[in-house]
């Protein structure tokens, strides 16, 4: 399964191509579905393009992008967007639209109290576990672990000489993850290192403008399509290049 992550915490300051609005947003999502994407994971956006887990975002986005594609979609709950962790869970209760399925960063505060409120209300949890953090290990300790949707296991590491380690040291200590599925995925310069190492290993990945700007050979990436395009490309043992108009 390739997962297509539109934006990730990035803005205007990253370039015109990141799509901030609903309406960007779900044009994204729907170029990047008709190239291959089968899951779609999104940033709610502020006005002013800052990352916000409001109702009336969360609502926006989610309404937008499900107008164009008929794929699950999932939303962060990342500490940046609320760093009060009561706050976190009282955004949460008052959703009025549902995503399929929120991330939930396994070392952030409160993340057990997030996890348990998106649960309630019926919504899929991605655990988020990143390297060079405990989350690993307090997702191996949490009961929630074998109700979760599936792990992210996520590689911090942006070098792409040490990136696949890194990757490998992470599935190491998530270990088994309570049988539940995992998402591997690098960010910056270990993006296609880590991509690659996730098609050998046969498990879901995922890639988008979110975790990096460059494509396989270091041009510049022109949308979410042509990223996906390229990771399916990877994924397949090609070049890993698309035409610019993919």
């Amino acid at each position: 399964m390739m997962q297509v992550c539109l934006n990730g915490a990035r803005g205007a300051g990253d370039g015109a191509l990141i799509p901030l609005s609903p309406g960007a947003m779900a044009e994204s999502a729907a170029e990047a579905v008709a190239v291959g994407a089968r899951d779609v994971h999104v940033h709610p956006k502020s006005p002013c393009g800052q990352d916000t887990l409001t109702s009336r975002a969360v609502a926006a986005a989610l309404e937008a992008i499900r107008s164009a594609v008929s794929v699950p979609v999932g939303v962060t709950t990342g500490a940046w967007a609320e760093p009060d962790p009561d706050q976190r869970v009282a955004q949460i209760r008052a959703w009025t639209v549902l995503p399929d399925h929120a991330s939930v960063n396994w070392h952030e505060p409160g993340a057990e109290a997030v996890a348990q409120a998106l649960l309630a209300r019926g919504v899929g949890v991605e655990a988020g576990i990143w390297s060079g953090t405990d989350g690993a290990r307090l997702f191996a300790a949490s009961p929630l672990g074998p109700r979760v949707l599936r792990v992210l296991a996520e590689v911090m590491d942006p070098d792409p000489a040490t990136a696949r380690g890194s990757a490998r040291a992470l599935l190491a200590a998530i270990g088994a993850a309570h049988g539940r599925p995992v998402l591997l995925h690098g960010e910056e310069g270990g993006t296609w290192p880590v991509l690659r190492l996730a098609g050998r290993l046969g498990l879901a990945t995922r890639v988008g403008l979110e975790d990096t700007l460059v494509l396989p050979d270091g041009g510049a990436a022109i949308s979410n399509a042509q990223l996906v395009s390229a990771g399916l490309s990877v994924l397949l043992g090609g070049a890993g290049n698309p035409s610019p108009a993919s």
